[in-house]
């Protein structure tokens, strides 16, 4: 699920359609031969803490190379990479294949208190943790008005 702003107001749980995006996002990449579905359907969890927007996908088995994190657009995180086919030997005859592979991309429209240049990314046991640091929110000043009269 992607995220929009709606006016100065933030809503996460608006969502971000773009009719040429959905396919490339979650319709797994054409495949042939012995390839599984593609790996289009990563999970991951965003949670909001008061320094920082904390995302983290479960990508056993990718090795750090294989993943690819970015900024597109001043505030499109984008996550996105490929799991390598298991080489196949001629002798080998497969039972059954429920690991999947393939190229995955997802997006997530970030808030106007993300400090995008300030990114940080991990992989660790399968666990890709992104850190997107918040800017301090400024309280608007306010100024009482003396009422004459």
């Amino acid at each position: 699920m992607s995220l929009v702003r709606r006016g100065r107001v933030f809503d996460p749980f608006a969502d971000f359609w773009d009719p040429f995006d959905v396919f490339r996002s979650v319709v797994p990449a054409a495949s042939t031969g012995r390839d599984t579905a593609a790996f289009a359907n990563a999970r991951i969890d965003w949670k909001e803490t008061p320094e920082a927007h904390v995302f983290k996908a479960d990508l056993p088995g990718v090795k750090k190379e294989e993943v690819k994190v970015e900024v597109e657009d001043g505030n499109v995180l984008v996550i996105s990479g490929q799991r390598s086919k298991e080489k196949e030997d001629k002798n080998d005859r497969w039972h059954r294949v429920e690991r999947s592979s393939g190229q995955f991309m997802r997006r997530f429209r970030l808030p106007e208190n993300a400090k995008v240049d300030q990114v940080k990314a991990g992989l660790e046991n399968g666990v890709l943790t992104v850190t997107v640091p918040k800017a301090e929110v400024k309280k608007p000043e306010v100024k009482a008005i003396e009422i004459s009269g």
